[in-house]
């Protein structure tokens, strides 16, 4: 029985498709848990006012920007829009967002895999695929956001930009343009792998019109990816007047603001990257691979490496304090494990070794499709707020920063915290630019306000200002 199993387990297919349908569990859960939640409400926010207000994928538009249209720079919401589209077929609901992002990384990892069995070999390719499926990889290639989403495009532009530079296959030139097109469009740091270029270009035996060919296409698909990023997002933010994106910061602040973090940066990389046995699995990647004087590894990590701590210097506190800033240098990592156990002498420790890895993985991150118990009410405010109140009626939420209630309230307005909140004037200043509500949420402390209650429960209290 083992013996028959045997072909199906050491496919990479099957452990795709598994992973696939184990992330499929709690699926159409609302944006609630309880990792960045409030940044796949932002993706969702987007998405529903394409359908609602205006599907120009040019003006995306966010519902906390209070009397203002809502428009704003953003990462070209590509993953946005489809959920839109299918949308304008099926009806508006969020989980489309995940089942986009599920398929989309799924499809990434098989890619990956290629890639590694082409230019290692099947075992470490295998390995290594196990591990990036298992890592922060599994969490968040089914939340509604564009990070394994954008490396997923990219690991596919770098399949098909090797197929052409290697094996002259011209077709093959113009996948590479459409993917990595889409991957830089959507998450912008994801180009830093771009720097895996370096060693084809440098490779002798690759035609001389191919690296030309190729030059001349990378050229013309980062033409779009710099007008969008440097020249329409500044453009609506200075125009619709509400920022948003994060851009990133001068490289010098951003290394001060490394520095001072710094075990909290190393954390990234040994936890919330691979988690601990992995980590130290890489360590051992790392340490065999000088050993061995694996030259393409080498070169690999030293040019990778060396690309993403820009990215790292640009993020600066955002790095240290967001896991998912990770996610682009996570198949490297990987990469470097399947090498290390894949050069181990028994198969028998590999395996277990991989099997441990891939525990602490799925035991580690799997909480994530538990909704949090603090959460759970917002579901109900938008039917609450119905009661009250029309849906083009302006509202104010105590969530600070924190915009998922806005999306769940299915409205528009201001968030701020509860001593903005008690300010008489901040809330006369709102009035003027048409506040109509205010919404007290349960989950932090609660305050009282002098004004009409028309709403109360154990979760919210809903205040009438006007």
């Amino acid at each position: 029985m083992i013996d028959k199993l045997k072909p199906l387990l050491g496919d990479i297919r099957f452990w795709i498709i598994t992973f696939l349908l184990l992330r499929l569990i709690g699926i159409t859960n609302p944006p609630l848990e309880t990792a960045h939640n409030w940044r796949q409400t932002t993706v969702t926010m987007v998405a529903r006012n394409f359908l609602e207000e205006d599907n120009n994928i040019l003006y995306p538009r966010l519902d906390f920007a209070g009397e203002k249209t809502g428009i704003t720079g953003m990462e070209f919401p590509i993953l946005n829009y489809s959920i839109y589209l299918i949308s304008e077929v099926f009806g508006y609901t969020h989980w489309y967002g995940r089942l986009i992002n599920l398929l989309i990384s799924s499809l990434g990892i098989f890619f990956f895999y290629r890639l590694v069995e082409k230019y290692l070999n099947e075992k470490t390719a295998f390995y290594a695929s196990i591990v990036l499926l298992c890592s922060i990889w599994l969490p968040y290639s089914r939340k509604i956001m564009p990070d394994t989403f954008s490396v997923s495009f990219m690991m596919m532009g770098i399949y098909y930009a090797s197929k052409f530079l290697e094996e002259n296959k011209w077709g093959s030139l113009l996948l590479y343009f459409v993917f990595t097109l889409v991957a830089g469009l959507a998450k912008l740091p994801v180009l830093y792998l771009g720097s895996i270029y370096f060693l084809f270009l440098f490779q002798k035996d690759i035609k001389l019109i191919n690296k030309l060919a190729f030059s001349l296409i990378s050229g013309l698909l980062l033409l779009p990816i710099v007008w969008w990023y440097f020249s329409w997002v500044p453009y609506l933010v200075e125009k619709y007047e509400f920022w948003h994106f994060f851009m990133g910061k001068d490289i010098l602040t951003g290394i001060q603001e490394i520095i001072k973090d710094f075990p909290l940066v190393i954390k990234i990389f040994y936890q919330s990257s691979i988690k601990f046995s992995g980590f130290a699995m890489f360590l051992f990647g790392l340490y065999w691979m000088f050993y061995s004087k694996q030259r393409l590894l080498k070169w690999l990590l030293l040019i990778t490496f060396s690309f993403f701590v820009v990215v790292i210097f640009k993020a600066g506190w955002t790095f240290a304090h967001h896991a998912y800033y990770i996610i682009p240098f996570v198949p490297i990592m990987a990469l470097i494990v399947g090498y290390g156990l894949a050069e181990l002498k028994s198969k028998k420790i590999a395996v277990s070794l991989l099997c441990l890895i891939a525990l602490e993985g799925v035991g580690g991150q799997f909480h994530d499709v538990i909704i949090r118990d603090r959460n759970a009410p917002m579901i109900n405010l938008e039917k609450d707020l119905d009661r009250v109140c029309g849906r083009k009626d302006l509202i104010l939420i105590n969530s600070g920063k924190y915009p998922t209630p806005m999306y769940f309230a299915h409205r528009k307005g201001w968030v701020a915290d509860n001593q903005e909140i008690q300010k008489p004037e901040y809330i006369s200043e709102l009035k003027t630019k048409g506040l109509k509500y205010i919404i007290i949420l349960g989950f932090d402390k609660k305050i009282d306000l002098d004004y009409k209650v028309v709403f109360s429960s154990e979760n919210y209290m809903i205040y009438q200002v006007d």
